[in-house]
């Protein structure tokens, strides 16, 4: 059906794709034609069974409604090759999400172009994954992509979020940004009731309720969202202590360490700290195991009795 549309229609579609609501000027400005071309363009697609809206309001607008079938998705190359690559990445990182990416996955593949088919072949043949615990928390594939839509579309929300200390509150936000940190996702959000910025970890999120109220964005601190969810996470009370200690500059440890970069501390001109202080000990060893230099280490008995379980195990299976 798309090959007899004219190439601005493919254009067209594929912004309505991009965004919630376009303006009809917006449409034409971006497409470099007259509002009056962009109104007969949106009545062929609707005439090929495309749900597209008209919008009321200040200027009016367009936008790519739910319909009985998801219409056709226009993705150029890079769009094609990040979508599979993600997908083919994506079944260990979302609950319950494995079959339905497999299946997503093989319906994208079958009509990509053989030439980004076999670049998404070869990317993938050459990156690997390692799985360092798969009991942590998982997040809920539905809350993610509700909160991304939130967050594009500038929607007040509304839900129930369980603190680490097991209390659970009613939370109204302004959802701003979503940030992935070692296999978990944040939200960068402002609070209405606190009047001020605040991350939520989306596997602690229940009840998500869109409340159709929009807000004006603000300015993130720092103008860096994962910056700032960087520093919230290193600053953030943890259950085991764990402090490592390094005779090499910090910016030479940062470039190849996971630790968070607000955790390397210069502790003279050719000596750092690292913070590897966390909740979980199998993360706290991955972090230690990552430093590539001898280290002091000042920590909790837990981190010490679990590293020496661990090293163990790995010299007995060295023989």
């Amino acid at each position: 059906m798309t090959t007899d549309l004219p190439a601005r229609m493919l254009r067209l579609l594929s912004l309505l794709q991009t965004r919630r609501e376009w303006s009809g000027a917006e449409l034409a400005g971006r497409l470099g034609v007259t509002a009056r071309t962009v109104r007969r363009d949106i009545d062929r697609l609707r005439e090929l069974d495309y749900p597209v809206e008209g919008t009321t309001g200040h200027a009016g607008g367009y936008r790519l409604a739910a319909g009985a079938a998801m219409p056709p998705l226009i993705l150029d190359d890079e769009e094609a090759t990040a979508t599979a690559v993600a997908l083919r990445t994506a079944a260990g990182q979302l609950t319950g999400m494995e079959e339905t990416t497999l299946r997503a996955l093989a319906k994208l593949e079958q009509v990509l172009p053989t030439r980004l088919r076999s670049q998404v072949a070869a990317l993938q043949q050459a990156t690997a994954t390692i799985e360092w615990e798969r009991r942590g928390p998982r997040t809920d594939p539905a809350s993610l992509a509700a909160l991304a839509a939130a967050c594009r579309d500038r929607e007040t929300v509304t839900f129930a979020y369980t603190t680490r200390s097991g209390h659970e509150a009613d939370r109204r936000v302004d959802p701003h940004h979503l940030v992935s940190s070692s296999g978990l996702w944040y939200l960068l959000a402002h609070d209405h009731a606190r009047d001020d910025w605040r991350i939520y970890r989306l596997d602690r999120i229940a009840a998500l309720t869109p409340t159709r109220r929009h807000y004006t964005p603000r300015p993130v601190p720092g103008e860096d969202p994962a910056a700032y969810v960087a520093g919230k996470i290193a600053s953030a009370p943890v259950r085991y202590r764990a402090i490592a200690t390094l005779q090499e500059p910090a910016d030479t440890v940062r470039r190849r360490t996971w630790a968070l970069a607000d955790r390397i501390q210069p502790a003279g001109p050719n000596s750092c700290t690292v913070d590897c202080s966390g909740d979980r000990l199998p993360g706290i060893a991955q972090i230690l195991a990552g430093l590539g230099a001898e280290y002091d280490l000042d920590a909790d008995d837990a981190v010490r009795d679990h590293l020496r379980i661990e090293a163990h195990r790995i010299l007995d299976a060295a023989g």
